[in-house]
């Protein structure tokens, strides 16, 4: 099958620091080519992937140090190479958000779009109701609230290459909190809890310019009057094994409706439990007492996060081998992909002369549970 993966511009492919969609695009895209299929990933030059790169700008927007660019232009550059190249592929999978829906109407029947973000923004309905012909993908049931009558064609869960986290048997007693610092993530309920248990908390987080004025005036003066609170800044990839492995508990007291909650899943594969709060996605993520614990009052989190260390680590990393491993999303998206193919008129063939037979997601070893 030919695939082409469209993500958006402004981290790399994968992420040098923070990001989510475009972390998960690297990695569905290197699992796709993996399962032998034929992919393009659209992107900036500086993505690393194992697919055919078609590269739409020189770098990621965010971290160019070029004082004034534009979001927009470059987004619609990358949108113009793809529509040079439509009829190259089979399916066109777009993680963009509706900002490619006028532009590919013409050829809705052979995209996909994931939705990464949240969608209870005053504005959305209309832009879904008038392109209703473009099908959607969820990143959880619970993202689809808002949008209950939207065309959605699937849930499909993250997944992450198993092999790029490693499994730590045993904590090294502190707590961590892995995110952005601003009001709906609740850095300050992190603090709190660990305060309350006596623990030590480490925070590696990023602070945008739009929580600026949140991270100096409420978060930094509550790390800089506590000695249990260690505050490292944000990190890459390459960290997390050892920041998220060391720790005996991932905080996750979010306050808002969580898409997915990308950090879950890493601390799982670690084989570190989490403590969330049950918001947005987190029941879909989070096994109660076996992968971790969902709480509902700052009491709950406290009792939670003291009994953390009694999990099994070892079956929490099992957990998200079968759960949320790359191989699983990507078998899920060609379930997707397939569907796509067989409803288009007169079902014409994939550009491929061979396909192989997707089997039924409850046969398959590396199935995601949706």
């Amino acid at each position: 099958m030919k695939i082409a993966q469209v993500t958006p511009l402004y981290e790399a492919v994968p992420p040098k620091l923070y990001g989510g969609t475009e972390r998960v695009v690297a990695h569905l895209t290197d699992a796709l080519v993996d399962l032998g299929h034929e992919v393009t990933l659209f992107a900036s030059a500086d993505a690393q992937t194992r697919a055919r790169l078609i590269p739409v700008r020189d770098q990621a927007i965010r971290l160019d140090p070029a004082p004034l660019k534009s979001d927009l232009a470059a987004h619609m550059t990358m949108l113009g190479e793809v529509l040079d190249r439509v009829d190259q592929f089979d399916v066109i999978h777009f993680h963009t958000d509706m900002i490619h829906f006028p532009l590919f109407r013409p050829y809705a029947d052979r995209t996909i779009t994931t939705l990464h973000g949240r969608l209870d923004l005053k504005d959305l309905p209309g832009v879904y109701d008038r392109w209703s012909d473009f099908g959607l993908i969820s990143i959880s049931d619970d993202q689809r609230r808002p949008l209950p009558h939207a065309n959605w064609k699937a849930t499909v869960h993250h997944g992450m290459p198993g092999d790029q986290y490693v499994f730590s048997p045993k904590s090294e007693g502190y707590l961590a909190f892995l995110g952005r610092i601003s009001p709906e993530k609740r850095p300050d309920r992190a603090i709190e809890i660990a305060t309350k248990l006596g623990r030590p908390l480490k925070m590696a987080a990023k602070v945008d310019a739009a929580d600026k004025i949140y991270w100096e005036e409420t978060i930094r003066p509550m790390v800089e009057a506590n000695p249990l609170i260690e505050f490292i800044g944000e990190i890459g990839d390459h960290q997390k094994s050892a920041f998220l492995g060391g720790a005996e508990a991932l905080l996750f007291p979010i306050d808002w409706p969580e898409p997915f909650g990308l950090v879950m899943i890493e601390a799982m594969a670690c084989g570190t439990p989490v403590v969330a709060f049950r918001c947005g996605s987190t029941p879909e993520i989070i096994e109660d007492g076996a992968t971790g614990f969902l709480v509902d009052t700052m009491e709950q989190a406290v009792a939670a996060a003291d009994r953390a260390r009694l999990l099994d680590r070892e079956a929490i990393r099992a957990r998200f081998e079968l759960r949320f491993s790359a191989a699983a999303m990507a078998r899920r998206y060609l379930d997707v992909y397939g569907d796509l193919l067989a409803r288009r008129p007169f079902a014409e063939a994939p550009l491929t002369e061979v396909v192989t037979p997707l089997r039924p997601l409850e046969d398959r070893s590396f199935a995601a549970i949706a």
